[in-house]
């Protein structure tokens, strides 16, 4: 047994903010990740000269202004830092009736592009976006750390009492709700909800305003910017820091069960045997694996229970991974675009599609004269259970045509210009990535009260903590590094640090 003040398990993102704020701050953390490299669903993986990402390349947090920028901040509090990209369109929309819209980084030129599609909403359309400001200004205008710790937030009221009132006042509210007190239009609504579900895999009635007005504001604000050599430089810069900082990280370390004595979670057990103890655990898994994996029936709380009961998995991803000769993109390609024909299928298994072309602002990424497309759409793990072998390849092989044939549409000759293809499915997600059946992350199984339904980082059984897309504020990069300042700072105040 060896005895440190934190672990963490898993190496995530939330999970390496969390380690890296307390390591600054003189804790002895040791972090146990089960693959063999960082990151999680911010990872990569190489093939034939090209490095993909494993999830999306959108990735907000990187900006220099405010303090809504928490991945530029997390690296900085370990003195490292990282080259980033500035993408000067979030997402190229081609949507249902034609609605081919760009969302330009400048405010004002997005709301210029939308007012051309909806000419009588073009106030409508204003108020909706200038109220989401109105949140991000008053989250920007505040250190975002532990909600769970009175004194943090006693000094934040007192410092800032009106942006705090601002920030209780949006905290029950849906961004679905907001819209319609403003806007009727039954197509420029399916298009907020399409904003929502591009992010949080919820239409606008289910997405919490605190999200909606982080995600639709800062894009203009901090923008969205990618990492030089790709999405897991993140991770790997974050786990530099670390050590530099005196914590340790293990990898190919599968945590199995968290050991809990006398109604307190203690230390770890691996699947190799070896047990480590420490007077904080954190859990960057999934609340699902934490509470139904890591411990027995017996010990998991009657709140977690509940919280199940109001939240369920979100659908995991079909992903394509493709390697393509650079000429079948037309010049002007943007590196985000989101795919859908039928506002009814949404929300259905490849109804609607991402699309990261990243290698348009990253070309070190592949082999020269190609480009990486990364389309993914949602699915259900179900769909992918109980086949043979031969059966698993030739549904993943319908899959990749069907998606491919939805692509040609766009990049006309894409199919000719294969140069590499490979095909991750729900299985996939659930085995590389440790997340049960390969889920995004929780969604509300009705319609809630914006956030206030989300758990924080604490825990009914002492000692753990959960860090991650399973707690506030939920799914995204620049969110669940939020999560992991907050864990952090709740976890130094707890250990008198």
């Amino acid at each position: 047994m060896q005895a440190s003040d934190v672990i963490v398990i898993g190496s995530g993102i939330g999970g390496l903010v969390t380690a890296t704020q307390l390591a600054v701050k003189g804790a002895k953390v040791m972090m146990l990740e089960r693959y063999l490299i960082p990151g999680g669903s911010a990872g990569y993986f190489e093939r034939q000269g090209y490095r993909f990402d494993v999830g999306a390349s959108m990735i907000f947090g990187f900006g220099h202004k405010g303090t809504t920028n928490l991945l530029t901040r997390a690296l900085q509090a370990v003195n490292v830092s990282l080259e980033v990209v500035p993408d000067s369109v979030q997402i190229h929309y081609h949507l249902p009736n034609g609605l081919n819209l760009k969302v330009d980084r400048v405010y004002e030129k997005f709301l210029q592009n939308l007012t051309g599609y909806f000419p009588n909403q073009s106030q409508e359309i204003r108020r909706f976006y200038d109220e989401c400001w109105k949140v991000f200004h008053c989250l920007n205008s505040i250190d975002l750390l532990s909600l769970e710790e009175p004194r943090y937030l006693m000094r934040v009221f007192f410092q800032h009492p009106l942006k705090c009132l601002g920030l209780v006042k949006y905290l029950p509210q849906n961004a679905g709700d907001v819209a319609r007190r403003y806007i009727q239009d039954p197509q420029l609504l399916k298009f907020i909800d399409m904003e929502c579900y591009c992010w949080s895999v919820v239409p606008a009635d289910m997405t919490p305003m605190i999200n909606a007005g982080m995600v639709f504001s800062d894009r203009h604000y901090g923008g969205v910017n990618y990492p030089k050599g790709g999405v897991g430089q993140i991770a790997q810069k974050l786990v530099e820091g670390l050590i530099k900082a005196g914590g340790e990280i293990q990898y190919q370390a599968r945590v199995t069960k968290i050991i809990i004595e006398n109604r307190r979670a203690v230390g770890v057990q691996l699947a190799s045997g070896q047990v480590y103890r420490a007077k904080r655990i954190v859990s960057n898994a999934t609340r699902w694996d934490t509470f139904g994996k890591l411990m027995s029936q017996q010990e998991i709380p009657s709140a977690e229970i509940n919280w199940q009961q109001r939240y369920h998995k979100s659908p995991s991803f079909l992903s394509l991974h493709i390697g393509v000769k650079a000429e079948v993109l037309p010049k002007g390609t943007e590196c985000h675009h989101i795919i859908l024909e039928d506002w009814e299928k949404m929300t259905e298994s490849e109804g609607t599609l991402f699309v990261s072309i990243p290698t348009l602002l990253d070309p070190d990424l592949a082999p020269a004269g190609h480009h990486i497309i990364h389309a993914f759409t949602p699915h259900w793990i179900d769909e992918w259970r109980g086949l043979c072998a031969r059966m698993y390849e030739v549904k993943k092989e319908e899959a990749a045509w069907r998606i491919i044939e939805r692509l040609e549409k766009i990049f006309p000759g894409l199919n000719a210009g294969l140069d590499y293809l490979e095909v991750g499915t729900p299985l996939t997600h659930r085995r590389f990535l440790g997340r049960q059946d390969g889920t995004y992350g929780p969604i509300p199984r009705r319609k809630l009260r914006g956030l206030l339904g989300m758990p924080f980082n604490r825990t009914p059984i002492p000692g753990l903590y959960c860090v991650g897309d399973s707690t506030f504020p939920g799914q995204g990069l620049n969110a669940v590094a939020f999560s992991g300042f907050a864990c952090a700072h709740r976890i130094a105040v707890d250990l008198g640090m």
